[in-house]
């Protein structure tokens, strides 16, 4: 279980071919394989955590289950918020636990994501996500890393995203004209 502030930002990615070659060529090293990750939101039915700026997530990646609760973020140059995560041992088990506590299902993404880490600073993570709205690094440690490893990629703080999955993914569908639902990838993918 942890329990502190997650610190971290977004950087769009228009050609994801050219990022993973660049996290090859510098002191990087893969720690976590390309893994499909199922990721659930739960609030009640007025929207109680989302309205005081908090998030309740279940996530499924292989066998593994986490649940996490998020605070509302602090402001400043990266996204920053409290942080609370544990595994769990089933997450359809707790999913029907938290429906019966009253809270529903009320938004699902879906990421394959790749974790690496440096060989020379480890203070941090970054993640390749490829998700249905795009491709995106994330750069998750102290701010000071954040700007650093930015820098390292070839990316300034003016190309830092702190908005949410779910946040990007209502600008994706507002800006194609379409109704918001679920991120997810079509079936087959």
């Amino acid at each position: 279980m942890t329990g502190n502030n997650e610190t971290e930002v977004k950087i769009g990615l228009p050609q994801p071919a050219e990022i993973a070659r660049v996290l090859q060529s510098k002191p990087f090293v893969r720690t976590v394989p390309r893994l499909f990750e199922a990721n659930t939101l739960y609030d009640t039915a007025d929207r109680r955590l989302q309205s005081a700026g908090m998030l309740l997530r279940l996530r499924q990646v292989g066998e593994k289950g986490v649940i996490t609760w998020k605070g509302p973020q602090v402001p400043g140059p990266h996204k920053s918020r409290p942080e609370i995560e544990t595994s769990v041992g089933s997450v359809e088990q707790l999913s029907k636990i938290l429906t019966n506590l009253g809270f529903q299902a009320s938004f699902r993404y879906e990421k394959f994501r790749t974790e690496y880490k440096s060989e020379t600073d480890p203070d941090g993570v970054i993640t390749f996500d490829e998700t249905p709205i795009g491709h995106f690094l994330e750069l998750e440690g102290p701010g000071d890393w954040i700007d650093k490893t930015a820098k390292t990629l070839g990316f300034t703080p003016e190309q830092y995203i702190l908005d949410s999955y779910g946040r990007l993914y209502i600008a994706d569908c507002k800006r194609r004209g379409v109704e918001p639902a679920n991120m997810t990838f079509p079936p087959g993918n």
